[in-house]
């Protein structure tokens, strides 16, 4: 950011020389002799990134684009009907080979070639070359050339505006929430690039390690101790050496799939000794489950029921019937057999699993489920259908990019119906974990059974078997029926919804603070794994919600909005238009596992997002006489790091006094009282802020 504050003031000296540098930018990367090696596009989203930052006009940046591209065009088309003589074999840049390949476009789409190819970089000089020498009707080829170089200009100023003014808008969602939305986006994005990595670079990188394995073992083989140890133990090294051999399943494949077996076997059985002795795993369970309620919507709720839905019983049972005809159709019936002894194997281990554990279900549900939590069953047969779905296909298909593209697809439907029993609230975390782990051990016995039965039989990976036009027909409909059945069932499946339920008031008399201690209720905030963090700095005393929160506006502080898609429009509107939002939502916070109720903000003299004053509140359950009570924790944002959170100031104690100050001098405290609530203390926050604390707290009664 520091650097772009050094550029663009530089670059504003331009002035109305910019437009005309954008003109013969666009104008060059459309000519046929220049286009190949001008990088026009990225100079005009540079121009449209500039006007974001208000350097330079957009309605003038997209005439001069446009009449700049318009331009070169119609010399590239002037130039093509003069012959082919730029292009030759031995040009580095204007090769006879682009000629062709565009002379093949030219030929492929007709006239719209010049409005597809403006888009196409290699062949965006190439096409108008074509087109002239093809002697196209000037007329049509003028009509295409105006209105693509209009679309090509305008597009691209504006995916540089955008970028321009996502500055602003980063700048605003890094103080609040909504930068769980950024996370996923970013997690979407990394999971498609390593995909395409893979689909790319993942054969050569196997056949490099499996070079680099075979090297290794041919030097640890050839070794004059090694050779020594194979002469002292020739049975052992006998038997390491039919583990390891490739040609035989009761080598290297049995070896290996023990290996993954036995550790996914370990990993299973430490999920559940968390479990059941309350390790720390139970502690992040309920802080992501009460983190994933804060962030629950409406409309994300009727999506992530359409995806819970692709693990229950009915629509498995019901896919599995219609891929069953499918493999019958398609000659692959040896699978078959094994996806209903998977499915069984799923149905009786749930079911055991369940029983053996009797876990109770979240607290606080979307809809009621009426059996026991751990393990979830729609985790576990997400892995099991969808994995052995994904590893018949992997089997069958030749292409490595379809290979991958059915691997990363089987494993994004599996994340998200795991992700849909915890947003829905009716399961844990670890529960999802746990079904997914038992579901691998299901999967690779399943694997390793139809594989050993192959080796016996000494079969060779058969291509895909040649369908009759019937048999394509009657798969095309089998798949369009199942489909349509599943978006029946979703839209007519009806849920138990659950109301959430209000916990009962527990009266406190006498000294609020010893109570604290008596009971045993924690006086710290907490991450997400249940550490401690800030020491609470209030105890709040009002008669309700709306009293608290009056009491807080008549102070000019704001309260946090929601997160939802309604509230990050309106940051991303507030951030275009450079307008404030004084109610934009915050980073949530843990006390008692609970994420905060309330969220007040006031801005600092700078008025902007990498400064404010934060106070986080939560609601107890505890009452005294007429009032109820409420905690709270208070911080200043002082900058920002890693562009998704703030970085605290360390003196939390002054932040306290600046809120009781606030709220006495608006008139809106009737009582406030400093106590020693903690002792002295120095710590770090969850993003590795550093703060000190004298342990003081304010009770403050409204």
């Amino acid at each position: 950011m520091s650097l772009l504050n050094y550029i663009l003031p530089a670059l504003s000296q331009l002035g109305l020389w910019g437009y005309w540098l954008v003109l013969l930018i666009s104008f060059l990367e459309s000519l046929v002799l220049a286009g190949e090696i001008v990088p026009g596009t990225v100079l005009v989203v540079l121009a449209g990134f500039l006007s974001a930052q208000g350097f330079l006009d957009m309605g003038y940046l997209v005439w001069f684009a446009t009449i700049g591209a318009i331009l070169g065009d119609w010399l590239s088309f002037y130039l093509g009907a003069k012959g082919t003589n730029f292009f030759r074999s031995e040009n580095k840049l204007l090769k006879a080979a682009h000629l062709q390949l565009g002379e093949r476009f030219f030929y492929q789409h007709g006239s719209k070639s010049v409005f597809l190819g403006r888009f196409i970089g290699p062949l965006r000089p190439i096409i108008p070359f074509v087109a002239g020498l093809s002697k196209m009707d000037k007329k049509k080829f003028l009509f295409w050339n105006i209105i693509s170089a209009f679309l090509w200009s305008t597009s691209y100023l504006a995916l540089g505006f955008f970028f321009g003014s996502s500055l602003a808008i980063i700048e605003a969602w890094t103080t609040l929430a909504g930068y769980i939305f950024v996370i996923l986006l970013l997690f979407f994005l990394l999971f498609f690039l390593i995909k395409a990595l893979v689909v790319k670079h993942g054969r050569h990188i196997i056949e490099f390690a499996g070079s680099v394995f075979l090297s290794i073992r041919e030097a640890i083989i050839l070794n004059p101790d090694v050779q020594k140890l194979f002469k002292r133990h020739p049975r052992f090294f006998t038997f390491l050496g039919q583990r390891l051999n490739r040609a035989s399943f009761s080598g290297l494949p049995i070896t290996l799939i023990s290996i993954g077996f036995i550790y996914i076997l370990f990993l299973s059985f430490g999920v559940i000794q968390a479990i059941l002795t309350s390790g720390q795993i139970v502690a992040v369970d309920f802080r992501i489950a009460h983190l994933l309620a804060y962030f629950r919507n409406p409309e994300l709720i009727k999506i992530f029921l359409w995806i819970t839905l692709l693990g229950n019983w009915q629509i498995v049972i019901a896919a599995t019937i219609a891929v069953s005809i499918i493999l019958w159709l398609w000659r692959k019936r040896d699978y078959i057999g094994y996806l209903w002894l998977a499915l069984a194997a799923d149905g009786l281990f749930t079911y055991l699993g369940k029983l053996a554990v009797r876990r109770a279900r979240p607290g606080n549900p979307v809809y009621l489920e009426n059996s026991f939590s751990f393990p979830s069953g729609h985790a576990m047969v997400s892995v099991v259908f969808f994995g052995w779905l994904g590893y018949l296909l992997i089997r069958e298909l030749k292409s490595w990019q379809q290979k991958v593209n059915v691997f990363f697809v089987c494993l994004m439907l599996a994340a998200a119906i795991g992700f849909s029993r915890l947003y829905l609230a009716v399961h844990y975390f670890s529960d999802v974990w746990g079904g997914y782990l038992l579901g691998l051990l299901i999967l690779a016995t399943v694997i390793t059974l139809y594989e050993r039965r192959r080796f016996k039989k000494d079969q060779i990976i058969s291509q895909v078997a040649a369908l009759t036009p019937a048999a394509k027909m009657a798969m095309a409909m089998i798949i369009v029926i199942s489909a349509a059945g599943y978006a029946g069932f979703a839209y007519f499946h009806q849920p138990k919804f659950v109301a959430p339920a209000a916990p009962s008031a527990q009266a406190v008399s006498g000294d609020i603070t010893a109570y604290f201690s008596d009971q045993g209720i924690s006086k710290y905030s907490e991450t997400l794994s249940g550490n401690p963090q800030e020491p609470l700095g209030f105890i709040f005393l009002a008669k309700n919600d709306d009293v608290l929160v009056q009491s807080f506006g008549k102070s000019a502080w704001f309260l946090a909005d929601r997160v939802d898609f309604f509230s990050v429009a309106k940051i991303a509107e507030a951030a275009l238009t450079n307008s404030q939002y004084f109610n934009a939502p915050m980073t949530p916070s843990f006390w008692q596992a609970a994420v905060n109720d309330f969220g007040f903000e006031k801005p600092t003299e700078i008025n902007t997002v990498r400064q404010r004053h934060h106070i986080r509140v939560w609601k107890t359950n505890l009452r005294q006489g007429d009032y109820l009570i409420y905690v709270g924790t208070a911080s200043l944002d002082q900058g920002m790091k890693w562009l998704i959170t703030h970085k605290i100031n360390p003196d939390i104690d002054t932040e306290r006094n600046f809120v009781k100050e606030n709220l006495q001098s608006a008139g809106v405290v009737a009582e406030a009282r400093e106590v020693q609530f903690v002792s002295p203390a120095l710590g770090k926050n969850f993003g590795n802020d550093p703060f000190f604390t004298n342990g003081k707290l304010f009770v403050i009664r409204f």
